[in-house]
């Protein structure tokens, strides 16, 4: 996806026609702050996730692929890092995935 996360959901509102007052109410929001996420203003709570999967019947773990890459990309962009962070990232959770296999105690 080439969108923001706050896009993302606008798209979503949008296609099931929802107000933002309709979708803030089912997400525990208020509407002013669900147009601040749609307009990338304010960050969409992780914690929030599993409600809005719920609301448009949406696989959670794809919506919580999309909510960290946009999340990762952000970070990224905000600090100024090159591509070589994340291949260097993805090395470091093959090893800690690899770690936890063996010691079975690391929690992420």
């Amino acid at each position: 996806m080439k969108k923001t996360f706050g896009e993302y959901i606008r798209t979503l509102r949008n296609e099931s026609e929802l107000t933002l007052t309709q979708l803030a109410a089912k997400l525990d929001l208020d509407s002013a702050n669900l147009s601040k996420i749609e307009n990338g203003i304010r960050e969409f709570d992780d914690k929030r996730l599993e409600k809005l999967a719920d609301v448009f019947n949406l696989d959670l773990e794809k919506l919580k692929t999309e909510f960290y890459s946009d999340f990762i990309a952000k970070k990224l962009y905000e600090v100024d890092c090159d591509n070589q962070v994340l291949l260097l990232a993805e090395e470091k959770i093959k090893y800690l995935k690899q770690k936890n296999l063996i010691q079975g105690k690391l929690k992420f």
